[in-house]
């Protein structure tokens, strides 16, 4: 059993930058990890995720060049780097986990409570 906790959300204006945080309990040994986000009146969406060994990662195309996703094994925490933020940006961030390799979408069957971005204009 896995349990998320995020950190680290809050409010910034356009063009600046948050460090998000997802703190696990439970072993993420090859475990993907990843970062999804839900605006309101929206469906949640795939943000970015990594892979447990290899440092492989992807991201969505919104968000490629401005988001990096980390993680630091040894303190089973996952990091979402968001940089030059932009309005479109608001959203509550969740951090997920699944077994394996694979990092699509769809499979994910851990989650965090959330933390709201918001970012004005």
């Amino acid at each position: 059993q896995v349990q998320l906790v995020e950190s680290g959300g809050g409010l910034v204006q356009a063009g600046g930058s948050l460090r998000l945080s997802c703190a696990a309990s439970g072993s993420t040994f090859n475990y993907a990890m990843g970062w999804f986000r839900q605006a309101a009146g929206k469906e949640r969406e795939f943000v970015a995720a990594r892979s447990w060994i290899g440092g492989n990662s992807i991201y969505t195309d919104s968000v490629k060049g401005r988001f990096t996703i980390s993680r630091d094994n040894a303190k089973n925490t996952v990091y979402l780097q968001m940089n030059s933020l932009k309005p479109e940006d608001t959203a509550v961030y969740y951090c997920a986990a699944k077994f394996g390799a694979t990092m699509t979408p769809g499979g994910w069957n851990y989650w965090g409570q959330g933390t709201q971005v918001t970012v004005s204009s």
